[in-house]
């Protein structure tokens, strides 16, 4: 006989569950409702599902102030920290839509599918923030993968893309490997895998606890798993083949989305599941920390392609978002969700900066393409200065108050050190962002410059919210990350 969940309340999933309809609904007007032709209107449909997610997570958002909702038998919940997530996944995907609107008709790609892919792995990403079971995120980690990976290689029949959509599928599922089997280990060790099940065991047999190996070894994996998904170091090797070959509106989106969706399942890990061996994992992400801010800096400097630059560029802020999660205390949720909110804007819109200056087909991502930029597109150049100065981490812009906030949280919790670490390797990254901007203000244009794109249609959009959003999430911080903080109390 089949049983189902005695709670099985699919409200608290609800915003996921609209994402899903969206992409199903997404692949029927393509079918049924526009022609071939009129096909560019599908993202009109996708965007619609998203603002109906959106206002369905700020309905919900009342709904949780006396505490977490959980749903189908307790395998996810929904708490303020999971709808935090939700709201800044549905910003991301609608900036990234806005960029791929015309960016598949100059690269002749564009299929109704790319929209439901997308879709359909967000889906993934919103129920990874609310999991509340280990095997509950191990299918949120593959539904929002698999689409990933088609994603990469949807530029087919270009070879890069087809190589990076094979590099992701097998890295990926090597490190899906680790993750499951992690989740195995730590089963084997405390006999269930509800994330306050696993804390409960630990408390009951803390002073036995330091012995028993098996859940060591689980936690370890599960964090090589994660550490994958957010491009640690180093774990990392996979993504600058794939963020370089994949269409730049997938990189976009990998480089923003699945780091938010991979650190919030890290927190919900980390600090609902193991909170009393924070001494022994603190210690291992210090150090990672550490390898993936100086790694990807250090690495980062040598290259003379933008999208593989902003590759490592994606790890090295990884390791900024790790110091907080290391430094802990009562803010280190709000602190590392107020980073990610800011790096996926000021990266967003570096992207979106690169799309928009794609004329026919061919995309501009050698530094070369970029000399004397602010003789051909003034308007671009001028956003693409102000992306490169917040990424380094100038004030007033919003990378510059998201590391204050993480850096200020290490120092008062006894990790001084390691913001010290993350200011010097701030000062290396300004090596390469503001040697962007250098070549757009200060060098020639070469003879064969390209013809570039402009600051139009939705790719102007984009480029456009990303600034003010960079520019107000930095002047007028504090009523996010209230906002974040709120989160945070919900979430623990």
């Amino acid at each position: 006989m089949i049983t189902f969940p005695s709670d099985l309340n699919l409200g608290p999933i609800a915003p996921a569950l609209v994402v899903v309809v969206t992409g199903i609904l997404v692949m029927l007007a393509d079918l049924f409702l526009f022609r071939a032709e009129d096909r560019h209107n599908t993202v009109w449909v996708a965007l619609g599902g998203l603002i109906v997610a959106f206002l369905v997570t700020l309905g919900l958002w009342g709904q949780v102030s006396g505490g977490p909702i959980t749903a189908i038998g307790g395998l996810a919940i929904l708490d303020r920290f999971a709808l935090f997530l939700d709201l800044i996944l549905i910003l991301v995907t609608a900036i990234v839509m806005l960029l791929s609107a015309e960016y598949l008709v100059e690269q002749n790609i564009e299929h109704a599918e790319f929209y439901t892919l997308i879709l359909f792995s967000v889906s993934g990403m919103m129920l990874m923030g609310a999991s509340a079971d280990l095997m509950t995120l191990w299918v949120s980690f593959e539904t929002f993968s698999i689409a990933l990976y088609v994603l990469a290689a949807y530029a087919r029949p270009k070879v890069e893309s087809e190589e990076a959509g094979l590099k992701y599928f097998f890295l990926g599922a090597f490190s899906a490997g680790f993750f499951l089997y992690g989740i195995a280990m730590t089963y084997g060790a405390t006999g269930t895998t509800r994330l306050m099940g696993i804390a409960q065991f630990i408390q009951a047999n803390a002073a036995t606890i330091s012995a028993n190996n098996m859940l060591y070894v689980g936690l370890g994996l599960i964090l090589v798993g994660l550490g994958f998904k957010v491009a640690l170091v180093p774990f990392h090797q996979w993504t600058p083949d794939v963020y370089e070959g994949a269409p730049t509106a997938v990189t976009a989106f990998m480089a923003t989305a699945t780091k938010a969706a991979g650190f919030a399942a890290l927190l919900r890990v980390l600090f609902l599941a193991f909170p009393q061996l924070s001494g022994a994992w603190s210690t291992i992400l210090a150090l990672l920390a550490v390898l993936t801010m100086i790694g990807g800096n250090v690495i980062a400097l040598s290259q003379r392609n933008i999208k593989r630059m902003l590759a490592y560029s994606s790890i090295a802020h990884a390791g900024y978002i790790l110091i907080a999660i290391v430094a802990g205390g009562a803010q280190a949720v709000s602190a590392a969700m107020f980073y990610i909110l800011a790096y996926a804007l000021m990266t967003l819109g570096a992207f979106a900066v690169v799309i928009a200056l794609n004329r026919g087909g061919a995309e501009v991502v050698n530094f070369e393409d970029y000399a004397g930029l602010i003789q051909r597109r003034p308007g671009l150049t001028h956003a693409l200065a102000v992306f490169m100065f917040a990424l380094t981490g100038f004030p007033p812009l919003a990378g510059f108050v998201g590391k204050w906030y993480i850096f200020d949280l290490a120092v008062r919790n006894g990790w001084a050190w390691l913001a010290v670490v993350g200011t010097l390797a701030s000062v290396i990254s300004a090596g390469y962002y503001l040697y962007i901007v250098v070549l757009m203000y200060m060098r020639p244009a070469p003879d064969n410059a390209p013809d570039l794109g402009g600051a139009q249609g939705t790719a102007g959009l984009a480029v456009a919210l990303t600034l003010i959003g960079t520019v107000l999430l930095g002047i007028f911080a504090s009523p996010i990350f209230n906002l974040a903080q709120s989160a945070l109390l919900a979430a623990r």
